[in-house]
């Protein structure tokens, strides 16, 4: 079984494969640049399997020549379209955060949690060429809080994935996914990221912890551009916990406004 992951958490659920399977390599996004520097850094992915002394393959695409060497492909937070001719070749495994049919595309746990669901799952789906329609080989559900950020969904889904994966391993009749329920995630635009004080307190808390650790919410805090990485609700009103001011690291709320001061 091979895996195919670029993100952070392809790379969290890789070692966590890794403790259970032989993994002869992992399939990643090429090496790009990133950050306010646009230094050329790997894939959070191809670090993990390089500590693992996993075999690391980087194609700018999946072409014809594909060989899988293997009977299935795990595909995780792989962000990369994998064409027809590649999933004829082996039978790929690919692992959503959330309950499907609810939440396919891009960014299903921003979503939900933009969304106040209070529930949300993984679910393991055998890959198709249309979008995250695959019918299901596993899948588990679990509870959100209200205080979760996506950074809490992620890890929890994380933690539930391998034992799914080996029972989707031996589901050889996955079921077809409803009809009804479908919703779409959509990629996080900087639209997404903006706060809007007038909005209720309930919408901005879940648009907060939405983003949070990885992306940020940002808005003006008296008076001063910064993102908002925590905060809560207090007898229905929002409470800011942790911020950034433009040019500044993270801090406590508290030590926000004794600066200003």
């Amino acid at each position: 079984m091979a895996v195919a992951a670029t993100a952070p958490f392809g790379a969290d659920v890789l070692e966590r494969l890794a403790e259970r399977h032989e993994i002869p390599y992992l399939l990643t996004q090429p090496d790009r640049p990133s950050g306010r520097g646009r230094r050329v850094s790997a894939p959070p992915a191809k670090r993990v399997a390089e500590t693992l002394g996993i075999r690391v393959w980087q194609p700018e695409r999946l072409g014809d020549d594909f060989d899988p060497e293997v009977e299935t492909i795990v595909a995780v937070a792989y962000g990369q379209l994998v064409p027809s001719v590649a999933l004829e070749r082996a039978r790929w495994l690919n692992v959503h955060p959330s309950l499907l049919p609810r939440w396919r595309g891009a960014a299903p746990v921003e979503r939900a949690l933009m969304a106040g669901d209070e529930e949300t799952g993984v679910t393991i789906i055998e890959l198709v060429e249309a979008l995250d329609a695959g019918p299901i080989a596993a899948l588990e559900r679990f509870e959100v809080g209200v205080d979760d950020d996506a950074g809490a969904v992620f890890g929890r889904a994380a933690e539930l994935t391998p034992a799914l994966i080996d029972v989707a391993l031996d589901n050889r009749e996955p079921a077809p996914q409803a009809d009804e329920g479908v919703t779409y995630a959509e990629k996080i635009g900087p639209a997404d990221r903006e706060l809007d004080w007038s909005r209720p307190a309930e919408e901005l808390h879940n648009r907060i912890r939405a983003l949070s650790p990885h992306i940020g919410a940002r808005g003006l805090v008296e008076g001063r551009p910064a993102i908002v990485w925590r905060s809560r609700l207090v007898d229905g009103k929002l409470e800011l916990l942790e911020v950034q001011p433009e040019g500044r690291r993270r801090m406590t709320y508290d030590e926000f406004l004794r600066g200003l001061r």
